[in-house]
C-alpha cells in the first residue's frame, strides 16, 4: 500500500480533527490537491477533508475537540474548521443528484468510491488518512504518476456537470501534465463540444481560472489548445496564444497580468481588481509606444518597463534589444533632478506643470545625463 509521508499529516491540530472524527466512529480522509501535491512533492497550501460524517456531527465533534465550526456550505456538506490558524474545509461524503452545469444537487452518501467519482479529474481522487495511508477508488494513482490529466468517466458528463471544468482542465493540464504526452485528447474533444457551456459560468470564477492557468510555470501549450479547440475566444474575445508564447520566452518568471496583458483579446467577460486592470492597460501603453528600455524603466519600474518591453518585442516578433534588462534597471534608478520649487514662483499652475514635462522629456531624451544646472540654464 502507498503510504504518505507529509509534515501536514504530522500537524498536532489536523491530527486532532481527524482523530476526533474516528474516535466517533467516523472516516477521516485528506484530499484533492493536499494529497495530489505531497505526492508530486509541489508546495500544500490547503487542506480538505472528506468524511462519512454529516455536518451537525462534523461541527459537533471540532467544537467538542477544541476548534471552531463555520458552516460555509453547509447545503453541501461543507464545514470548514478553523484549527489555530489553519482553515480545513471538511466535506461530507457526497453523490450528485441533480446538476445545472453551475452547481449540483447532492445526497451524502457513506461511500468514498461515489464521492470520488463526483469528482472531476483521476489524479483529484486520491484520499488518506491520517495516517498517510492512501485510499484510491478510482485507480487515478497511475494518471497522477505519470502526470496524465483524465477526467473521471466520461469527460462530456462531467463538463456538463459544472462547465468551469473546461477552464479546469488546461489549468491543471498546465501545472500537473507531462508536456511529453500531448493534452488528453478525449478531454479536448469534450471541452470544444461544451465550450457553449461556459456562458452558464460567473465571470468571477471564469476570471479566477484564467489567472490561475497564466501563473503556471508555462502555460503556452495549454493555451495553444485553447486557442485550437475555441474555447480560449469564448473567454477572451481576440486573444492571441503564440503572441503569449513569444512573451513566456522573454520573460519565463510567471506573472498572470502580464501574461494576460500578452493574451490581449477583449477583458469584457472577465472581472478584474481595478489594480489589475490598470496594470494590463499600463503594460499595454507602454509596450505600444516608442519609448527606450531606459525611459520604459524611468516611467514604469524596474518589473514593468521589463515587461513591457518584452511584451512589445512579442507583439512585433522581434528580439529585446542587447542589455535590455540593464538599461531598464538603469532607468529605474534616475530621479528627475528638477523639481517644481525650482521653478517657482516665476511659473505657477499649468505653465508649471507644463514645464516641468518639458524639461523631464529633455532630461529623458539626453540618457538621463543633463543636471540640474543644465536643465535650468537660460
Amino acid at each position: 500500500m502507498t503510504r504518505l509521508n507529509a509534515e501536514w499529516l504530522a500537524a498536532p491540530r489536523p491530527s486532532a480533527l481527524c482523530a476526533a472524527l474516528e474516535a466517533a466512529g467516523h472516516k477521516a480522509l485528506f484530499v484533492g490537491g493536499c494529497v495530489r501535491n505531497a505526492l508530486l512533492d509541489v508546495p500544500v497550501t490547503d487542506l480538505d477533508l472528506s468524511t462519512d460524517a454529516h455536518p451537525e456531527t462534523v461541527t459537533n465533534l471540532a467544537e467538542g475537540a477544541g476548534f471552531r465550526a463555520i458552516p460555509t456550505g453547509i447545503e453541501h456538506g461543507t464545514v470548514t474548521v478553523v484549527a489555530g490558524d489553519v482553515p480545513i474545509e471538511v466535506t461530507t461524503f457526497r453523490r450528485d443528484v441533480s446538476t445545472d452545469g453551475r452547481r449540483a444537487s447532492v445526497a451524502f452518501s457513506d461511500d468514498v468510491a461515489e464521492d470520488a467519482a463526483r469528482r472531476d479529474f483521476t489524479m483529484n481522487a486520491l484520499y488518506c488518512d491520517m495516517r498517510g495511508a492512501l485510499e484510491d477508488p478510482l485507480n487515478g494513482l497511475p494518471d497522477l504518476e505519470a502526470r496524465r490529466l483524465r477526467f473521471i468517466g466520461n469527460p462530456a458528463d462531467r463538463i456538463a456537470e459544472d462547465y468551469l471544468r473546461i477552464l479546469r482542465f488546461f489549468r491543471f493540464t498546465a501545472w500537473y501534465a507531462d508536456p511529453a504526452h500531448g493534452i488528453d485528447a478525449e478531454g479536448l474533444t469534450a471541452c470544444a463540444a461544451g465550450a457553449d457551456g461556459l456562458s452558464h459560468v460567473s465571470a468571477e470564477r471564469i476570471t479566477s481560472e484564467i489567472l490561475k492557468l497564466l501563473a503556471a510555470a508555462n502555460p503556452a501549450p495549454a493555451v495553444a489548445s485553447m486557442d485550437a479547440s475555441g474555447v480560449l475566444h469564448r473567454v477572451l474575445p481576440g486573444a492571441d496564444a503564440p503572441t503569449l508564447a513569444r512573451f513566456i520566452h522573454f520573460a519565463p518568471t510567471p506573472d498572470a497580468i502580464a501574461r494576460l496583458a500578452a493574451l490581449g483579446g477583449s477583458r469584457e467577460g472577465l472581472r478584474l481588481s481595478r489594480a489589475e486592470e490598470r496594470r494590463v492597460e499600463t503594460l499595454l501603453t507602454a509596450a505600444a509606444s516608442l519609448a527606450p528600455p531606459a525611459a520604459l524603466g524611468y516611467r514604469f519600474g524596474a518589473e514593468d518597463g521589463l515587461a513591457a518591453l518584452y511584451l512589445r518585442a512579442a507583439q512585433i516578433e522581434t528580439i529585446p534589444p542587447e542589455n535590455a534588462q540593464s538599461d531598464v534597471e538603469f532607468g529605474a534608478s534616475q530621479t528627475f533632478p528638477v523639481t517644481a520649487n525650482d521653478l517657482m514662483p516665476e511659473l505657477t499652475g499649468p505653465a508649471l506643470g507644463a514645464r516641468l514635462k518639458e524639461l523631464e522629456a529633455r532630461w529623458i531624451a539626453s540618457g538621463f545625463q543633463l543636471t540640474r544646472k543644465e536643465l535650468l540654464a537660460p
